[in-house]
Formats: structure tokens, sequence, C-alpha cells
């Protein structure tokens, strides 16, 4: 059980790892602890030896990210292939090193290649290239899945790779350079009423269609893996459904009760065409299934923002 493990959270002070917290709180999980920024420069290896010495981890579930959308992704490839291999390579190496029992590590759903059939299966993560605008960041990520398999193979180190679709809910990322398309949306509309506006621009055609995880479940999915799955195969989480971005765009402005104008800008890209993913594993190997629908989800998202956007500004 994980009620008395020592569990230390990378990137628990963000998105996923505030709910993600909450979620083993509200397990009876009681010595959890965050690591990250300012305190853990989490890319910088004597500040992950320092947090593995002060932390004392058994359990070590690696969350940290740099990440954006679309554009994000064109302006800083580089950083986001650096970063985010440098920080999973190291902190999985010292989890080795220091030998804790379990290290979990998150992966991304832009780990697939670009032309993926639909359902996204886990055997056929190698197809392929990834879709190019998030590619440096996808294979960067999906190099903790070889070192998993590698260290399980050479040491007998337990550390698993769940591969998340893309998250949405309360507290997101609402800041316009680095959000994902939910937030990005949900602002845009809201800006466009107070501004008393009668359109809002949105990149692409609108053909694209996503897979959209709501973060109190895959919090609960990250605590059901963490408590009951131990091998190296990735797995993937999320809904198991899609919606595509025209119809989300539609759902998000009645949501939000923005009365104007959808403009479709065309010559932006869409990103990779279509994601969904096989779900079956992650029910099969841990019992986990998603329980919130795409309204609910967003309505619950868009109730926070309301409430919370002064705070944002």
């Amino acid at each position: 059980m994980l009620n008395n493990k020592r569990i230390t959270v990378t990137g628990g002070k963000g998105f996923l790892g505030s709910h993600l917290l909450k979620n083993f709180q509200d397990h009876g999980c009681t010595n959890v602890k965050i690591a990250d920024l300012p305190e853990y420069n989490l890319t910088n290896i004597t500040d992950i030896q320092r947090m593995y010495e002060e932390t004392k981890p058994q359990i070590v579930i690696h969350l940290a990210a740099k990440v954006g959308g679309i554009g994000f992704n064109q302006e800083k490839p580089a950083e986001l292939f650096y970063d985010n291999l440098i920080m999973g390579t190291q902190l999985l190496h010292e989890a080795y090193l220091h030998s804790i029992e379990k290290f979990v590590a998150l992966g991304t759903i832009c780990a697939y290649p670009k032309f993926t059939s639909i359902p996204f299966k886990e055997d056929e993560i190698w197809n392929g290239y990834p879709e190019e605008t998030n590619a440096p960041y996808g294979l960067a990520k999906k190099m903790m899945l070889v070192q998993s398999q590698a260290y399980r193979q050479q040491y007998g180190f337990n550390s698993i790779f769940l591969l998340p679709v893309n998250l949405y809910g309360p507290g997101d990322n609402f800041d316009p350079h680095s959000s994902h398309v939910i937030p990005a949306l949900i602002k845009k509309c809201f800006d466009a009423i107070d501004a008393r506006e009668n359109t809002i621009e949105v990149w692409g055609t609108g053909s694209a269609t996503r897979e959209f995880f709501y973060v109190e479940d895959a919090a609960e999915a990250i605590y059901l893996a963490t408590l009951f799955f131990n091998k190296s195969e990735p797995v993937n989480i999320g809904t198991g459904s899609e919606i595509s971005i025209m119809d989300l765009t539609k759902l998000i402005v009645k949501l939000t009760g923005f009365t104007g104008k959808i403009i479709w800008n065309k010559s932006k890209p869409d990103g990779q065409p279509k994601r969904m993913l096989d779900t079956s594993k992650a029910l099969k190997e841990f019992g986990f299934k998603a329980r919130t629908d795409i309204i609910t989800g967003l309505s619950k998202t868009i109730e926070w923002y309301r409430k919370n956007r002064h705070l944002l500004k």
C-alpha cells in the first residue's frame, strides 16, 4: 500500500501535480513531498542529487516538464528537447543509484508517430516519426521509456511509463504564449466578451481530432498505476474518445456564452491529424476507466476560470 510510503512528486506545484497531490491525500497518503522550482532545478544534476538526499523518496512520480502548444513548440524546440530529456534521464538514473522502490514516468501522446491508426495502441509507438511541431518534446519524453526498459532489463529497477493524452481542467495553464487548445479557447472567448468583439480567431481548419482527459481522472489513473502496475511496457491513460477541434470550439463558445463568429486561420498548422488512445490496457492492468465526459469537464474548467481569471492577469 502507498499510505506510509515516502513519495516525491516532481512538478508538484503544476497543473497536474496539484491535482495529483490532492488525490494522494484523499487516498490517505500523508508523506508526499514536492520537487519543483525554485527549490529544485531538475535540469541540474546537483539539484537532483540534493532532492533525493533531502526528500528521501521510496517512490518518485515524475510529472515535471517543459511544455506548450503548437506555437511554443515551434518557437523553442531545442529547449523542449534538452530540458525534458535531461530531466527524465538524470532523475531516473539517480533513482536507480539511490535504490528507490519505484519510478513513475509520465510521457506524452506526442511520442506517437504522426500517422498512427486510430485508436493509438501502445505497440505502435515506434512505427514512425512524431508530428513535426512537437517531435522534439515527444521524443525527449519517449527516451524515458527506453531507459525504463533498459534499467529493468539490466538492473531489475522498477519503473513504469504512462502515456497521458491532452489534459485539461481547473487550474490549467491559461498563458496564451504556452497554453494548450482548451484553455486558449476559453480565454479567447472571455477576452472577446470583455472587449465586446464579435469574432475570435482559431488556428487551423478545425478538422483535426483530439482526445481530452480531465485532470482529476488523470490523477486517479496515476494513483492506480503507482499502486498496482509494475512493468516497463508503456500504458495509455485517457478516455478513449475523440472530438474535432471545430466541434470543441463550438462547444466552448456555447458554454462560455460568446455569441460571435469563429474565424479559422487556415494558414496555421493543425498539428497531428488525429489523436485517440486505446485505453483497454489501463483497465486490464490497473483497473482505470475515465469517469468525466467532455461537457462536464469543460463546464467545471470554464466555471473555475470565470471565478479565478482576475488572479491570472
